[in-house]
């Protein structure tokens, strides 16, 4: 299977709050491929890379920060594929140093300038990033929009069901 999504995190410590994201990727078999850059420390790597992954022909881009978190916007400001963004808050990488509960992640991505946007979900929601990437997939392959509509019909009979058990 061809790789579709990329995703971009700026620390290895950000792994876990990806996971869901990538259980989701999994669960609808879209095939990804991680990077581990510091927008910040490796800025010469990270255009490099976001080249190398143009090249390839991915679809999108899911990516990842916390703090002051610029790599969503840094790398949406190289490249014209779509890019997800996700505000980190991760206490055990950044020991609660000047961390704001990750509002600073999230008014960093969600504040892109005019012309450079960055679809942004809520902190630490991989999942809904992941999510919202598979409903932007299913727009162009229809293997990938048969299973989101089967995903939203059996998440749709579950809650169905929740409500026929406590009436």
């Amino acid at each position: 299977m061809n790789i579709k999504i990329a995703i971009f995190l700026g620390s290895s410590s950000d792994k876990p709050i990806m996971k869901k994201g990538v259980d989701i990727l999994n669960k609808f078999n879209i095939a990804y491929k991680s990077y581990i850059i510091s927008a910040h420390r490796l800025p010469d790597i990270l255009s490099n890379t976001i080249k190398k992954v143009e090249s390839k022909g991915i679809d999108l881009i899911i990516s990842g920060a916390g703090l002051s978190a610029h790599l969503p916007g840094i790398i949406a400001s190289k490249t014209i594929l779509p890019v997800i963004g996700i505000p980190f808050h991760n206490c055990k990488n950044k020991n609660g140093e000047g961390s704001l509960g990750g509002l600073d992640a999230l008014f960093s991505i969600i504040q892109m300038p005019k012309d450079v946007p960055v679809a942004t979900v809520g902190i630490n929601n991989s999942y809904n990033a992941a999510l919202l990437a598979v409903h932007i997939l299913a727009m162009k392959y229809e293997n990938i929009k048969k299973l989101l509509v089967e995903f939203r019909m059996e998440k749709k009979e579950r809650l169905l069901s929740e409500i026929e058990q406590h009436l």
